[in-house]
């Protein structure tokens, strides 16, 4: 018997999925997948996550905004005092075949493609019957059937074999709260794309750099290959050509900067940065921006609160709910502790002012960095101070 059971509560037969309303509209009743092609209309070719990652500019954003989420960490608060308290040995590793930051990485890059990310639940505390393990599920291996209506779901199958809707093996849905790129933005990927392919066939096609004109009497063929022979070599060792008064050389073909290719991919990758809601300087789309350290500050907070913000709340929340973590606690990404952790000089500055205005006292100033009461690190008894 459980602790739960001995302390006189029942066990509650948590219901790992709420059967969610579909959040894309117009699909109708049927069966659909969050993780298939996309198209622009009018006959434009479809757009997958693969295809849409062979757009640096693409992939860049999605690697910052995958990669910084990914690297910080999560933590168990008590919702009515803001208290941290001990987490979930899941919250560390989600799966137990990988670290937690690969999961988180997955997990974001499908709210980011796709608008929508799953968990299969792998394993289920005995207490309380809430997940204790998961799985990232990739979206192409999930179908979705819905209802009549086509408003809310039925259930979900896993490569074509239907999933039950409580318990171990059925599925969390994290649903995001912006739709996926793949919906919003195949026509900026597909111009990306273009401009990419026009370039390769321009580079593998070369256009001829001019021709001579001749003006006066026709020449015979052996003097027009050995003229035209002089010539190239003549270009070839960058010296000087010779041509007869009645013979004019005139330039033709466009080079990549007549052909606007440079502003053509600088536009797209503004563009991409704008789809992506990141900041095209992240991206070096916006040449122009001169950064100090200040501006990176501010950067990083930017960046938090209009880039990586909706997919760690859509993450937050979802991790929040009664289903997965019990009534009053919160799940929270450690930002403030990590990616805009401010500098040392900072920190120190902001601890000595609360000191001094009585705020704290300097047990809790010392666990702010993370120091004993002798000045040593916590955890290991060296001398190194941790700032």
């Amino acid at each position: 018997m459980g602790l739960l059971q001995t302390l006189g509560f029942t066990k509650k037969d948590v219901t790992a999925q709420y059967a969610p309303a579909v959040m894309s509209q117009g699909y109708g009743a049927g069966v659909y997948s969050y993780g298939g092609m996309y198209s622009t209309g009018n006959g434009a070719p479809f757009m997958d996550r693969y295809t849409a990652l062979q757009v640096p500019a693409v992939a860049r954003c999605r690697n910052l905004i995958a990669g910084v989420i990914s690297s910080i960490d999560l933590e168990l608060y008590k919702k009515s005092t803001g208290v941290k308290i001990e987490s979930p040995l899941w919250l560390d590793q989600f799966d137990i075949r990988q670290p937690r930051s690969v999961t988180i990485a997955y997990l974001v890059d499908s709210l980011l493609f796709y608008g929508v990310a799953y968990l299969k639940v792998c394993s289920l505390f005995q207490d309380d019957g809430r997940p204790s393990g998961f799985e990232w599920v990739a979206n192409t291996r999930v179908t979705v059937t819905t209802d009549e209506t086509g408003e809310t779901v039925k259930y979900y199958s896993i490569n074509g074999q239907r999933a039950p809707m409580s318990g171990i093996g059925s599925l969390v849905t994290v649903q995001s709260l912006l739709p996926g790129v793949l919906e919003t933005g195949c026509r900026t990927i597909q111009a990306a794309l273009d401009l990419e392919k026009a370039a390769s066939v321009a580079a593998a096609t070369p256009m001829p750099t001019g021709f001579i004109k001749n003006s006066g009497a026709d020449l015979p063929e052996a003097q027009i290959s050995g003229l035209l022979a002089a010539w190239k070599a003549a270009r070839s060792s960058r010296s000087t050509a010779y041509l007869t008064s009645t013979l004019d050389y005139q330039q033709v073909g466009f080079s990549p900067k007549d052909m606007a290719y440079a502003e053509g991919s600088q536009y797209l990758a503004t563009q991409v940065a704008r789809l992506m809601n990141v900041p095209a300087y992240y991206i070096s789309a916006d040449m122009n921006n001169s950064m100090t350290y200040q501006n990176i500050i501010d950067g990083r907070k930017e960046f938090v609160a209009y880039s990586l913000q909706p997919f760690i709340s859509a993450i937050e929340n979802r991790l929040s709910m009664d289903d997965i973590t019990a009534h009053g606690n919160v799940v929270r990404f450690a930002l403030d502790e990590t990616f805009l952790r401010a500098d040392t000089a900072a920190r120190l500055d902001a601890i000595e002012k609360m000191l001094n205005l009585g705020l704290i006292d300097l047990e809790t100033a010392q666990s702010m960095e993370s120091l004993s009461p002798m000045g040593l690190n916590q955890g290991d008894g060296t001398n190194e101070i941790n700032v």
